[in-house]
């Protein structure tokens, strides 16, 4: 059976991503790989063994584009309010806290951040499939 092991994203600046996701989600570097043109920066915390990989290709001077087909990559957490207290107090600027109900019943609860790089992420109240 497949596990998955990590997600990799594209970012310009690697302290600034760094940053962002230490402060975000208390993601530490794990392993960081310099190659001639390119590095790779493996992000973790304590909580699971999947991994962001910061992908910084050193002659990138322009944004990268997302495309069409790129939408968010998912996080939960288990007190929601006080994230996103936590990440306005640090001028992440997620969006408001929303609910989906289905069959009159919370289905999730959550909201999203975007890194410096402009990938959304979704944070979700740990609950339901959500675990």
């Amino acid at each position: 059976m497949a596990k998955a092991i990590h997600t990799m994203i594209r970012v310009l600046d690697e302290d600034r991503s760094v940053a962002f996701y230490r402060t975000a989600f208390g993601l530490e570097i794990a392993d960081r790989f310099p190659f001639d043109g390119f590095t790779l920066v493996y992000l973790r915390n304590a909580e699971a063994d999947f991994e962001i990989e910061l992908t910084v290709n050193h002659d990138q001077t322009e944004p990268y584009t997302h495309g069409t087909g790129y939408g968010h990559v998912a996080v939960v957490v288990d007190d929601l309010e006080a994230d996103h207290a936590r990440m306005i107090a640090s001028g992440l600027a997620p969006t408001p806290i929303k609910e989906f109900h289905r069959d009159n019943a919370l289905m999730a609860k959550f909201f999203f951040i975007q890194d410096p790089d402009g990938y959304k992420i979704e944070v979700l109240w740990k609950h339901g499939r959500y675990q």
